[in-house]
């Protein structure tokens, strides 16, 4: 029921009004199985790890979700489909060495209607970062996180 809830509230965002979906700006532009994608699977084994040096996790998507349930120290940005969470985006990165690990996520809707993870990918590209990986998340964090038990925190 959480899932399709999450799912629901995904579809009532991505069909906002004012929100452009573009070819070119879809999450489907990163194709699966690509060198610029980690599952979710690896990203917790990452994240649960001993290493010293974990990415810096970026939630690029609606609030309501971040609030919802988020991944442990990941640190909100926005929806990057606005230039608002652009801004932000650019703000809290523009210090970072340009080979500093960062994994972005949204999980708002199916992977080939997501429009955050890319222009926010985009984004990082442009100002110089090499190590930048997008969650490959299929359906939406609900169901590709939440329900399969990995760590979340809710609220801020």
């Amino acid at each position: 029921m959480r899932s399709f809830l999450l799912l629901l509230l995904a579809i009532t965002l991505v069909q906002a009004p004012g929100i452009a979906h573009t070819q070119s700006s879809a999450a489907s532009d990163l194709p699966p199985g690509s060198s610029q994608l980690i599952n979710p699977e690896d990203l917790l084994s990452l994240l649960q790890s001993g290493q010293e040096n974990k990415p810096l996790v970026l939630n690029v998507g609606p609030s309501i979700l971040y609030m919802q349930a988020h991944i442990p120290g990941a640190e909100y940005i926005g929806a990057t489909a606005g230039k608002q969470s652009l801004e932000r985006l650019r703000t809290r990165v523009k210090s970072l060495p340009r080979n500093q690990s960062i994994v972005l996520y949204c999980g708002c809707c199916p992977w080939s209607r997501c429009p955050n993870v890319r222009p926010a990918y985009n984004e990082l590209h442009a100002m110089g970062f090499t190590n930048v990986k997008v969650l490959y998340i299929a359906d939406n964090f609900g169901a590709d996180w939440v329900d399969k038990g990995y760590p979340t925190i809710k609220g801020q």
